[in-house]
């Protein structure tokens, strides 16, 4: 057969050939299993992502929790402390109010008091420190503003400015925090050397070569 007769056999468009007919891929709708699959995956990580994240926030509330506990136990007798530490102040300002060689000379029974005054004291400060409130005496310690809290300064050229020289009161410290500075007295450091006295013979001192 001829070009000419296929032109001939087209019924739709005669005189012309027809083309040949190209069949088309099958293609399957989408499968419900597969969708359902996709759909529970997500839901299964959505879920597990919930549950990290109250997972950390519970390890966090525990945590919180125990440190406000902590902070609690240790720092719920502040203002008792405060408190006990006038008592404190007080008996050592009776030990000090005996000069040394009153209590060398002193009679027995006087002698008695004074210790008993000396024991009440020590056993006070073992109390507060069994209960987390220690005592600190700075002397001879760079003068810190966070601990200390400088009352006047004193003239001492034989320390660097700025060094605690006198504690007129003890501080305390209760766990990390300062329950009470120290109140101290700060050196101002040494005074600058007097410039060399002139010669005997009225000439100027000369600089060494």
């Amino acid at each position: 057969m001829t070009d000419h007769d296929l032109q001939k056999n087209d019924p739709v468009n005669p005189g012309q050939a027809s083309e040949p007919v190209v069949s088309k891929p099958y293609i399957m709708p989408d499968d419900p299993e597969a969708g359902a699959a996709e759909a529970l995956a997500k839901e299964v990580a959505e879920a597990r992502d919930k549950m990290l994240r109250t997972l950390a926030e519970m390890e966090n509330l525990r945590k919180r929790t125990s440190r406000e506990v902590a902070d609690a136990r240790t720092y719920g007798i502040t203002g008792f402390a405060r408190d006990v530490l006038e008592i404190a102040d007080n008996l050592q300002r009776a030990l000090d109010a005996v000069p040394a060689e009153a209590r060398a000379s002193a009679e027995p029974g006087l002698k008695a008091l004074i210790e008993g005054v000396e024991l009440t004291e020590r056993s006070l400060l073992n109390t507060l420190e069994k209960n987390g409130v220690k005592k600190f005496d700075p002397s001879g310690e760079k003068f810190d503003p966070n601990f200390q809290q400088a009352m006047y300064e004193v003239p001492d050229p034989s320390v660097p400015a700025g060094t605690v020289v006198q504690v007129v009161q003890a501080g305390f410290m209760i766990g990390e925090r300062v329950l009470r500075p120290a109140l101290v007295g700060v050196s101002k450091g040494g005074a600058r050397a007097a410039p060399a006295a002139p010669a005997a013979n009225g000439n100027e001192p000369t600089d060494a070569a």
